[in-house]
């Protein structure tokens, strides 16, 4: 019998067929990322894609008045925040967003140092969610992948529907 997924909320399992694509390296928790916005600032959306093994859960939201990269440091934040932090399995975080995975990777360090202003000394844009972020990402050991956005990576094109789907249903209320 396989382990619950490192998540508390329902989830879904994996047809045979996506099951049997799933390698050896099972342990890692994968999360897909995406954030939308239709006009910059405007109405956006998030949606992130979990999978741990053969289980995997959607998520997704939206905000009426956000910016593109406001949306995108949600999907992670919202992927991080749903896995139970006493896993010891490795997550991988899958984006499309060089600035999630840049940042993370390597200006966080500098703006911390300068008490969350840039190289500029001009206040870091989206403080709040990456200090949300750089908290949440504590909590695991993570490691950041690019993917090239809107080019048939299925499971980012996934996380992008479910970010569209956070702006329709703002739209619907």
């Amino acid at each position: 019998m396989l382990p619950k997924p490192p998540w508390s909320l329902n989830n879904t399992s994996l047809s045979h067929n996506e099951r049997a694509m799933i390698t050896s390296d099972s342990n890692i928790i994968r999360l897909y990322t995406d954030g939308a916005c239709r006009g910059n600032p405007g109405p956006g959306g998030w949606g992130v894609l979990l999978r741990y093994r053969d289980h995997e859960k959607t998520l997704h939201g939206g905000e009426l008045a956000t910016t593109n990269n406001r949306m995108e440091l949600m999907a992670v934040i919202a992927g991080l925040g749903a896995l139970k932090n006493n896993t010891d399995s490795p997550v991988e975080i899958h984006t499309d967003s060089k600035y999630v995975q840049q940042g993370m990777q390597s200006w966080i360090h500098g703006w911390k140092r300068n008490g969350w202003k840039t190289a500029d000394k001009k206040p870091v844009k989206n403080a709040d969610l990456w200090q949300q972020l750089d908290a949440l990402a504590g909590n695991f050991n993570v490691s950041w992948h690019w993917v090239k956005g809107h080019a048939g990576h299925p499971e980012n094109e996934r996380a992008d529907a479910l970010a569209n789907r956070g702006i329709d249903e703002l739209q619907t209320l």
